[in-house]
């Protein structure tokens, strides 16, 4: 063996931050109001603290996991590497889960503690005699915003944590295969599936993502993550930008459009990340002020496709290139990014308009192919469609502690999409072999909300579809047949499926029919009646 054995470990991004480039800025918009900022000098200082107090007040060992239930914010980030890097695991939890899914996550995770926002403690509060065995609840402020008369018995301020101790931590030499962070997925049926990812898939994910025909991340990037970091880790921005010394800036709760224009316009954000809902939010403030974003270069779409008239209104009115990327929790979560590209760039505008719509090409590290039913491989000409299949090095290969491996093919990890990839390597989303809706980037699981219909004593079958909406992309609507002889409203549907599921993830309408088409073997045909109704909310005058 001729060359040195070095681990990727995340603590070394955060080493080389201090040495390469300390006084880079972090700003950070807070809960408690104000606009905070530090460079990643101090923050690593800071995060080091953190490692201390963990390891020295509350016991916290390698491999334990430490819950995070928070904004994007210069604390959250703190915990990124001041748990990761001392041995622990930072398991984000994502807020917008219903409470049963958050019990579930928790226990199954067993978090040992839960480092929460002020914005985020009264859902504590409701799931805590289900959580029993978390340890304590760390507060994410300081002494003087802590929460008072709180049900929740076992609080600890986070200030008051970290405030005496040494800013000297020495990282240990993990092995790079050592588990670092987790994540759950819910665009599936059934309990959230974990996903574990490591120290050498999170650095090497992190490396492929800066590149030019990636994110192109560099010190020169003012990069404003608006994908939150409970959303698999915020895309990996935290580490990208620890990496190249990009100025991040953190929007923390402030996700309408006026509060993001002030962070963009003041701190002069030049890549934005996040949702199309995010997008068109912001989009339709600055039209309202007559404003334009005079900073900002590129803006990267993921968690549902962008329209084309998003591309268009950032590119005409805002002179900002508009980059699709998909990707998933299972990928860590960057699969493909539609980078300009020189023959993108010499296109007529409206012809790479249409190119802009696609999902992008593989990043270096990932493969990905399509195939039939019989999985086949086929063809790269943009037509054929099929089941696509990644591989790569930050892909999950099994899920955290669950025995199913129905999406691990020869190898291969089957995304559940339907996708064509052209001659250029080119991939587009055109369907999903499982019948989950995108609404506003997060997953609706379709057999969960009709497992929940069907609970109704006057019911006698439902189907849920994803229809067109334009602000969250894709709403729930639910299709129902009552029983004979009933005579159940829609009002009452929502009513009785209010606390079944999340507010978010109920059907914006339920329209009852006297019949639903099926298939052979009894599965209802989705098909047809996607087609029939998919424009129904703007039809009937809705949205």
């Amino acid at each position: 063996m001729s060359m040195m054995q070095q681990p990727l470990l995340i603590s070394s991004l955060i080493e080389h931050a201090i040495v390469t480039h300390p006084n880079a800025e972090i700003v950070s918009r807070q809960v408690e109001g104000g606009i905070f900022r530090y460079t990643y000098g101090q923050a690593a200082a800071r995060a080091k603290q953190l490692a201390n107090a963990l390891t020295q007040k509350l016991g916290i060992k390698v491999g334990d996991r430490i819950g995070t239930l928070a904004w994007n914010t210069y604390r959250h980030y703190e915990l990124y590497f001041g748990v990761s890097g001392m041995g622990a695991v930072a398991h984000t939890i994502n807020p917008r889960l219903f409470p049963e899914q958050i019990i579930y996550i928790v226990n199954h995770a067993a978090d040992r503690f839960i480092f929460v926002d002020l914005t985020f403690v009264p859902l504590l509060e409701a799931v805590a005699s289900h959580i029993s065995k978390v340890e304590g609840i760390v507060v994410l402020t300081d002494k003087a915003h802590m929460p008072t008369n709180s049900k929740l018995t076992n609080l600890i301020c986070y200030e008051d944590l970290i405030a005496d101790m040494s800013t000297e931590f020495t990282w240990p030499l993990l092995d790079e295969n050592c588990d670092a962070a987790l994540c759950y997925t819910s665009g599936t049926t059934g309990h959230p599936k974990g996903v574990m990812y490591t120290h050498r898939s999170t650095v090497l994910h992190t490396i492929a993502s800066v590149q030019s025909n990636a994110l192109n991340i560099t010190n020169d990037t003012v990069i404003l993550p608006v994908v939150p970091m409970f959303h698999v880790n915020a895309w990996g921005t935290p580490y990208a930008a620890t990496m190249t010394g990009a100025k991040i800036v953190f929007p923390a709760h402030g996700m309408d459009g006026a509060s993001l224009y002030e962070l963009i316009n003041g701190e002069q954000a030049n890549l934005l990340l996040g949702v199309p809902t995010i997008w068109l939010g912001l989009l339709n403030y600055l039209d309202q002020i007559g404003a334009t974003l005079t900073s900002v270069k590129n803006v990267v779409v993921g968690g549902a496709a962008a329209p084309l008239s998003m591309i268009k209104a950032f590119q005409e009115k805002h002179d900002a290139f508009l980059i699709h990327a998909w990707g998933m929790t299972e990928l860590s979560p960057l699969g493909t990014v539609n980078s300009m590209t020189r023959a993108m760039a010499q296109m007529p505008l409206e012809q790479r308009y249409q190119k802009q719509l696609k999902q992008g090409r593989a990043v270096y590290g990932i493969e990905m192919k399509i195939v039939d039913d019989a999985g086949k491989d086929l063809p790269r000409d943009g037509k054929a469609f099929g089941r696509l299949l990644v591989r790569g090095a930050w892909v999950v290969s099994e899920y955290y502690l669950n025995d199913d491996k129905k999406s691990f093919v020869d190898g291969w990890f089957d995304t559940g999409d339907v996708a064509t990839i052209d001659a250029e390597n080119t991939m587009q989303i055109v369907d999903r072999s499982k019948d989950v809706i995108k609404s506003g980037g997060e997953w609706i699981s379709s057999i969960d909300l009709e497992n929940a219909a069907v609970g109704h004593p006057a019911l006698k079958e439902c189907c849920v579809i994803g229809v067109y909406h334009p602000k969250w992309d894709e709403r729930p609507l639910l299709l129902a047949i009552r029983k004979e002889g009933a005579t159940v409203t829609e009002a009452e549907i929502i009513t009785f499926l209010s606390d079944k599921v999340a507010k978010w993830q109920l059907p914006d309408v339920v329209v009852f029919v006297d019949e639903l088409p099926h298939t052979a073997t009894g599965k209802l045909l989705k098909t047809g009646v996607r087609e029939t109704y998919k424009n129904y909310l703007v039809e009937k005058g809705l949205v």
